[in-house]
């Protein structure tokens, strides 16, 4: 098994830019292949989980082609030509690898679609509840069929012929919102979907950039069928969650200071930066928009974190970032609480549990909670071995709290990181230099990564 070795913090990079944003790479690359054209996307993310969202268009009859690579990251500039947004029948199944965004994305795409396709993916994603996308996409006409009563991966989906609905969704989900728009798009009048509270806005920001209508009222999310994407250029922001990890590295830091270049500032998402505001932090924002979506540069100074509570109504928009907002709890004074927060539980793991377990293993007094848990900082954190459960973003999490740890901290499976963000291990090495800027720790090798 690879390992990621950290030691304690000695050096900090003055700016750090981020690989493109996930959640946008995985939609530019769906429109791009519904559009009738060529799109161009820049700053796009090659991590695992958005090359199986660009394989999968490519398997329904786009066509893409490889223009730009970034050394250490891989595949960040791609032209996707599509054939319009009836797609042709793939030659087998369609693999989703990690990836949640594709699969339950996908499966409100091929709801549309005259065929069945049936979608896989690895061990992780087979365990995750797929009922919450095939309720929805069943009543508006589709046939979806999965395994046991989570209607778990292998997914068949039978499209065409779909019925426009209204929806009220019985959790705040981006992704199962942006499946049901999607399938809209193929249903003849208006399909409205209605969100508890508001969650992440980057399938309503994309339609814009090609050229779908859609309309907001309140929490009510309309889009009318019979719209089909237009090729549009666009160029893709720095991920937020990525560049969360090194905000809350410089936030617990007296003295430290880093800016986050280009990064995306889409206020459905810019929660993180709420949370370590309110918890003393230092943080500056520059703003302009691009690509419909305003991005920047994120400046923090470091100094003494305090305790929060973290719940309600904001836990939609900080729900990637809560294991690295859980590791500032623990380097915080006080006692925080993380709550409202189930969703955790059907991530890539038990995201719950697994971060209870591993900052116990540093030292941490930890109280765990069906939906959230309570954490006492201010403990002196020690080296321990972490367990990434297979989910980057435990890795990435505890990588940084190794950087505040006495001793070694090795971190088990750490591949799992280029799920979202390849380079991570290379930036981790500029905070292991010593004054002469030498002895950076060993990372696992990586290799920048392609399209096939």
């Amino acid at each position: 098994m690879a390992t990621l070795k950290v030691r304690k913090l000695k050096s900090f990079p003055a700016e750090i830019s981020v690989p493109g944003d996930k959640s946008i790479s995985h939609r530019a690359a769906m429109f791009a292949g519904m559009a009738s054209g060529t799109t161009v996307i820049e700053g796009f993310l090659p991590s695992e989980d958005c090359l199986c969202s660009v394989k999968a268009m490519e398997a329904m009859g786009a066509t893409v082609e490889p223009l730009e690579e970034t050394a250490g990251i891989g595949l960040t500039k791609l032209a996707i030509t599509g054939n319009g947004p009836k797609l042709k029948a793939p030659a087998g199944p369609v693999d989703c690898g990690n990836s949640g965004t594709t699969i339950r994305l996908l499966s409100g795409i091929l709801a549309g679609q005259e065929f069945t396709t049936e979608m896989f993916g690895d061990a992780s994603l087979s365990k995750r509840p797929m009922k919450r996308v095939a309720d929805p996409l069943r009543l508006m006409g589709a046939k979806v069929e999965g395994q046991g009563e989570k209607i778990c991966a292998p997914l068949k989906v039978t499209g065409g012929n779909l019925t426009a609905i209204e929806y009220t969704l019985p959790m705040a989900s981006a992704q199962v919102k942006s499946a049901i728009l999607l399938a809209g798009l193929f249903a003849p009048g208006k399909t409205t979907v209605i969100e508890p509270v508001a969650t992440r806005n980057h399938t309503e920001r994309i339609m814009s950039h090609f050229g779908i209508k859609w309309l907001r009222e309140g929490n009510a999310i309309s889009v009318y069928g019979g719209q089909s994407p237009r090729a549009t250029d666009l160029v893709v922001p720095g991920d937020i969650s990525s560049a969360a990890f090194w905000m809350v590295a410089a936030a617990a830091s007296p003295d430290q200071q880093i800016t986050l270049k280009n990064v995306g500032l889409n206020p459905t998402r810019t929660g993180v930066i709420s949370v370590l505001l309110r918890m003393g932090a230092h943080i500056h924002t520059s703003e302009e928009t691009s690509s419909g979506e305003p991005r920047g540069n994120v400046t923090v100074q470091g100094g003494q974190l305090n305790a929060t509570v973290i719940g309600g109504a904001e836990i939609p928009n900080v729900i990637d970032e809560l294991p690295i907002l859980a590791v500032a709890a623990a380097l915080a004074a006080g006692t925080t609480r993380i709550q409202d927060a189930h969703e955790l539980r059907v991530k890539e793991t038990d995201r719950i549990a697994a971060v209870a377990e591993n900052l116990r293993r540093m030292g941490v007094t930890v109280t765990e909670f069906d939906d959230g848990m309570e954490i006492v900082g201010g403990a002196k954190l020690h080296g321990a071995t972490i367990s990434t459960y297979h989910d980057h973003r435990i890795a990435m999490a505890f990588a940084i709290a190794g950087l505040f740890a006495e001793g070694e901290t090795v971190i088990e499976g750490p591949e799992c990181i280029s799920t979202s963000y390849p380079g991570f291990e290379h930036d981790l090495a500029l905070f292991q230099k010593n004054e002469n800027g030498e002895g950076p720790i060993p990372v696992i090798s990586r290799v920048p990564r392609k399209l096939k």
